[in-house]
């Protein structure tokens, strides 16, 4: 008896990825991790950006990993221009873990890089090294979840277009269930993972400098990246944005990131709202977590809240969502056309939990709209 075999016209194609890194080791470990993933397939690699270009027409990656710092033309550069001539292309940076590479892979998103990821060394520990590994390819997958054998290659979401003023919500579906009627809301909640700085870079420059509420952020990075990224979006924004730190004190108009390997919550201090941060263990993989932060705001604030869940992957945050709701909370979900990867938002929105569904200008004024 013939054995069945799957059509090779039904079988998902391998991701295609480009490896660009001026170090022969790195080039080795990021190749030989790639190759030993069934779904990938490492079509060339690169000692610098000039020769990155030059493959790229030549091998057709889905994927480029990019170093940042490489002689001849350093990634920034080579990112510029990949964007510019190959704009359907993700671009995973490939940053060393100081405040140099933090800062510089900030900027990297900034260009529209689509992720990154920290590279470590021996010297680090074996531990930086394994983490370096486990992140490597969820970081590559994360952009082709639905990717099926009518994909086509190197699609992506169109970029957000630039705001516009008082925008209308792209979209509202009605969630499944009614929410309780509750009073004004008396704190905001956002939680976004990939593709987030970009997604900040809009949402909180547009809010007005008289904004009523204190707003938390939960940022998946890791520490140095929160408080790079904190700084960044201060020097955009009418309100004050900071890291977060033990024991401040909740104020209108101040946004708290939570910072990177460490929950944040927030407690009730006699009249005083205050923050507070652990290291417990990991939620859904993730230190800070979003689910943590929510639930902390559900206990303190209960149904007065607006929540939004924005670009990332996973589904951190649709358990505390679901909580807030629960309580009267109104859900802002982004859409899937302007999401990096639409996994967080997507999870809340199939739930049933979303009372609105914004393209990414509509966040901000879908939040102001509820105040």
């Amino acid at each position: 008896m013939l054995s069945a075999q799957i059509p090779e016209s039904v079988v998902a194609p391998r991701i295609r990825v480009l490896v660009v890194d001026d170090s022969v080791v790195m080039r080795k470990i990021l190749s030989d991790k790639l190759r030993d993933a069934p779904d990938m397939e490492v079509v060339g690699i690169a000692s610098n950006g000039i020769i990155a270009l030059q493959r790229i027409p030549q091998v057709s990656p889905d994927v480029v990993t990019l170093d940042i710092e490489m002689p001849e033309m350093d990634g920034l550069a080579t990112l510029r221009e990949i964007k510019r001539l190959y704009p359907k292309i993700r671009v995973l940076m490939c940053s060393t873990l100081t405040e140099r590479g933090a800062s510089i892979s900030i900027e990297a998103l900034s260009l529209g890089a689509d992720d990154y990821i920290t590279k470590s060394s021996r010297a680090q520990g074996e531990s930086a090294i394994e983490a370096f590994h486990d992140q490597l390819l969820p970081k590559i997958r994360q952009f082709f979840r639905d990717r099926g054998p009518s994909s086509h290659r190197n699609t992506r979401p169109a970029l957000a277009a630039p705001p516009v003023a008082n925008p209308a919500p792209t979209l509202v579906r009605p969630a499944t269930a009614p929410r309780p009627k509750v009073g004004r809301p008396k704190a905001v909640a956002i939680g976004v993972s990939t593709g987030g700085p970009n997604a900040l870079a809009v949402v909180i420059p547009m809010l007005p400098k008289d904004f009523p509420l204190p707003i938390f952020i939960v940022q998946h990075m890791p520490p140095m990246f929160t408080r790079l990224l904190a700084e960044r979006l201060q020097s955009q924004s009418l309100v004050k944005v900071v890291e977060a730190q033990e024991g401040m004190v909740a104020a209108p108009g101040h946004v708290y990131i939570a910072p990177g390997d460490y929950h944040m919550c927030v407690a009730r201090k006699g009249n005083a709202i205050v923050l507070q941060m652990n290291q417990e263990p990991m939620e859904n993989s993730c230190r800070p977590a979003v689910d943590v932060l929510f639930r902390s705001v559900a206990s303190v604030y209960g149904g007065n809240t607006i929540s939004a869940i924005l670009t990332g992957m996973g589904q951190d945050g649709l358990r505390g969502v679901e909580q807030l709701r629960s309580l009267g909370g109104y859900v802002i979900a982004q859409d899937e056309a302007t999401s990096v990867v639409w996994g967080m938002p997507g999870f809340v929105v199939r739930a049933g939990f979303a009372d609105s569904v914004c393209d990414l200008n509509s966040v901000a004024p879908e939040i102001v709209r509820n105040l």
